[in-house]
């Protein structure tokens, strides 16, 4: 038996993604190449940062013009399962 699966999104549509990782020179930039990939038209210097109370950890939001579930999908999997990464919402 073979389910669709329904978005409750209308697309294209602005979808942000908050991506959160350890703090690391590196971070922001690996992150939103990871992001060009997957949303060629992502402007990164849109890409907001904010620091962790404490400082050791870098929260990022990427707000993409997401034209498709499986593009969503296949984002939020190469961004979950990065080293650098530690939670995505």
């Amino acid at each position: 038996m073979t389910e669709t699966r329904q978005s409750l999104l209308e697309f294209p549509c602005d979808f942000p993604l908050k991506i959160m990782g350890a703090r690391h020179d590196e971070f922001a930039q690996t992150i939103a190449a990871v992001v060009l990939r997957h949303a060629p038209d992502f402007n990164p210097a849109t890409m907001e940062m904010r620091p962790s109370k404490a400082g050791n950890y870098l929260s990022l939001t990427c707000t993409i013009r997401a034209t498709s579930q499986l593009q969503l999908d296949d984002l939020y999997r190469e961004l979950s399962s990065h080293p650098m990464v530690k939670v995505v919402l």
